[in-house]
């Protein structure tokens, strides 16, 4: 058994993981035949006009889709940042997370669609139709809605900053929660009895006339039940699964130069790694992007410089692994044990976090742009440096992190958790006012 250990351990010192099956839940087929011909898609469609269409985490960036046929569409976490997609058919789509920045939306129907916590900042969506789509929680910062049908649709917890509802019609919408409503334009829009304000009242004529908007009377209605998007029946309900992944775990022999290949799934990594402790896993500057890294067991690994773009890692055990210079671009990494972990200058823009524990993890000068952070621990995590633009940090435990020189620009704190030991970007520490402006959570001391 020693001996055999000592072999192991000899093998693995200089391995590679690399992944047989892809992260991707689609078919790339589908994706190249969207970018070639809309015309042509469109067609598709219309032969098969019930079936719901796979594009988890699609990358449609800057792509031109004018009058696209994406109705029943899984858009999850989909890059759309750019596109134009005017007149387009969305209708009852899921768009939960997707990222659709500086899009052209243009008298698109969205009609029904899941917009849950979806990027839309400065989005071009004049005269777009959002009726009873549920958009909680969506940052609508700059967006531009002029004349757009937001008939019962729900913006709860949205972010409104400078968004325009000229002439938009909000009857029945319900903004509660949503903040910086005051500096969003409604001149000329139409609200009525039915509209929920910010605070969870009713909207009324006064309101309405405070912010230029009309008010008209309609039947009281119950409470909105918006469409279950396909895929998706709720937040917590996870992408398509995909069949067991198949692990290559290359062996190097670098003194004789040679090389074997030996083919495991992940549970069967995770046995020798339970069975043999003592075995240094580095996977220095590895490429094992789009691989099914779920559940792996990577604690205490050395992988300074690797990539792992578009992987899924959720719930894998990073634990106290050096993780410096790493690329997870776009990663899942939802429930991931990151606690102890070297993550400086690592790239995590756009990674998906929810419930990770990144307690005490060197992140300084680490890229979080648009990560979503959601119920995250990053207490006394070190975040020096790092850049948190338009990261979304809601719920987030920040108990005595080191907030010392980074980027918050549109950082989302909503209900996020400071002490005094949190330590600001400005070098000082946190303060009850300072947490009340970001709507953050600040206890004083543990209880």
């Amino acid at each position: 058994m020693k001996h055999q250990r000592a072999v192991i351990a000899i093998l693995m010192s200089g391995m590679t993981l690399m992944m047989i099956q892809s992260a991707s839940a689609y078919d790339q087929e589908t994706l190249i035949l969207l970018k070639k011909s809309v015309s042509e898609w469109n067609t598709m469609r219309l032969a098969q006009p019930g079936k719901s269409i796979d594009l988890y985490k699609a990358t449609l960036e800057d792509e031109n889709l004018t009058g696209v046929n994406l109705s029943r569409t899984v858009l999850v976490r989909a890059e759309l940042s750019g596109s134009t997609l005017n007149m387009a058919e969305m209708k009852s789509s899921n768009l939960t997370m997707a990222f659709i920045q500086k899009a052209n939306l243009k008298s698109t129907d969205l009609s029904g669609s899941c917009l849950v916590k979806a990027n839309l900042k400065r989005s071009f969506m004049k005269g777009a139709i959002l009726n009873k789509a549920n958009l909680q929680s969506a940052n609508m910062r700059w967006t531009m809605l002029e004349n757009a049908d937001c008939r019962q649709a729900n913006m709860a917890n949205t972010i409104l900053f400078e968004a325009n509802f000229e002439n938009a019609n909000l009857k029945g919408t319900n903004f509660k929660g949503a903040v910086f409503i005051e500096q969003a334009n409604l001149t000329g829009a139409t609200l009525s009895n039915n509209t929920i304000l910010p605070s969870g009242e009713k909207a009324s004529l006064s309101w309405s006339a405070r912010h230029n908007a009309k008010f008209v009377i309609e039947p009281e209605t119950g409470a909105i039940t918006y469409d279950i998007p396909p895929a998706l029946e709720s937040l917590e309900q996870e992408p398509p699964a995909a069949t067991p992944a198949r692990t290559a775990v290359k062996l190097r022999n670098d003194n004789r130069k040679q090389e074997a290949l030996i083919a495991e799934d992940v549970a069967s990594w995770n046995k020798m790694r339970t069975n043999n402790p003592e075995v240094k896993v580095t996977l220095q500057e590895e490429k094992l992007e789009h691989s099914n890294l779920k559940d792996i067991n990577l604690q205490q690994a050395v992988l300074t410089g690797a990539s792992f773009e578009g992987a899924s890692l959720d719930n894998a055990n990073m634990a106290g692994a050096d993780l410096s210079k790493v690329n997870f671009h776009k990663a899942d990494m939802k429930s991931a044990q990151l606690q102890g972990a070297n993550l400086q200058n690592a790239n995590l823009d756009r990674a998906f976090l929810k419930g990770a524990n990144l307690s005490k993890t060197n992140l300084s000068n680490a890229v979080l742009s648009g990560a979503m952070l959601f119920g995250a621990n990053l207490s006394e995590a070190n975040l020096e440096g790092a850049s948190l633009f338009d990261a979304d940090l809601e719920g987030a435990n920040l108990e005595g992190s080191n907030l010392k020189g980074a980027n918050i620009t549109d950082t989302n704190f909503k209900n996020a958790t400071l002490s005094p030991l949190t330590t600001l970007p400005s070098g000082k520490q946190a303060t009850s006012g300072w947490a009340t402006l970001k709507e953050a959570r600040f206890i004083s001391s543990k209880k």
